[in-house]
């Protein structure tokens, strides 16, 4: 049985102890604070950038791929050690790391599978979980690729945001829309179901806001996926991302439960 190593990148949501952890190695994404570049958990970790958002509220943020360099120089150190790799970056509809990386993939004589997975946050670890999970059941990395690829569009996430300036700032609205969401005092709740972030409903507060998310949650288990039922052909898995405030998070954990 080959050994296979797989790599995905910090859009995961997951941190460096946890991708060690897991055995999963992690591609740091690159984003820049008023045009200076920073590597994400190695120049700044989450708290600090939050912190500094709080602090430079006229701060411009925006996002990166990795370099080309960086994925080789990666891919090349594992190779010395595995005989292949299976690569997940975010979903090929938020970035074009995927197509980078597919190809750099070229050179690589087939060791090297690029996987388009549609997936970011939650959905991404839970793909670099059972990704791990399929190596040791014996899969090639390019047996693991394809199955990723069958069941990407396996998932949902559903997103509502306290302010519309930095989806403004990183083109996913337009200034129109993002003055007037501001004016009338909007909470957008996003979706991702696939390639891109897309607009989901309206809400005019946080909590609407959540009922709107949960209501749209429990129809894709009922409609989209296998029903709660636990005769269900497969399981289905929750998870809550948020940012900065975990003591918010832990209460909306509590509704979600409920």
């Amino acid at each position: 049985m080959k050994s296979i190593a797989i790599v995905t990148d910090s859009n995961c949501g997951m941190s460096p102890t946890q991708v060690k952890d897991l055995g999963i190695y992690m591609l740091p994404m690159p984003f820049f604070i008023d045009d200076k570049e920073y590597l994400e958990d190695i120049d700044m970790n989450q708290s600090e950038f939050f912190q500094h958002l709080e602090q430079n509220p006229g701060c411009r943020v925006s996002t990166s791929q990795p370099t080309p360099e960086s994925v080789t120089t990666l891919w090349d150190k594992l190779l010395k050690d595995y005989d292949e790799i299976v690569h997940i970056p975010m979903s090929s509809g938020l970035s074009s790391s995927m197509q980078t990386a597919r190809m750099l993939a070229e050179d690589y004589d087939g060791r090297v599978r690029v996987v388009n997975n549609q997936r970011i946050s939650g959905t991404l670890r839970y793909s670099a979980i059972e990704a791990i999970q399929q190596a040791k059941n014996g899969l090639s990395a390019d047996e693991i690729g394809t199955w990723l690829e069958k069941t990407r569009f396996d998932s949902s996430i559903y997103i509502t945001v306290a302010t519309l300036k930095y989806l403004k700032q990183g083109g996913r609205i337009t200034p129109a829309a993002a003055a007037l969401g501001t004016m009338l005092r909007l909470k957008p709740v996003l979706q991702i179901q696939g390639e891109k972030l897309d607009a989901f409903a309206k809400a005019r507060t946080k909590s609407a806001g959540k009922s709107m998310m949960l209501q749209a949650i429990k129809n894709d288990i009922e409609n989209r996926f296998d029903g709660f039922d636990e005769s269900a052909k497969e399981r289905v898995t929750l998870h809550i991302a948020y940012t900065k405030d975990a003591e918010e998070a832990e209460l909306w954990k509590q509704e979600v439960m409920e």
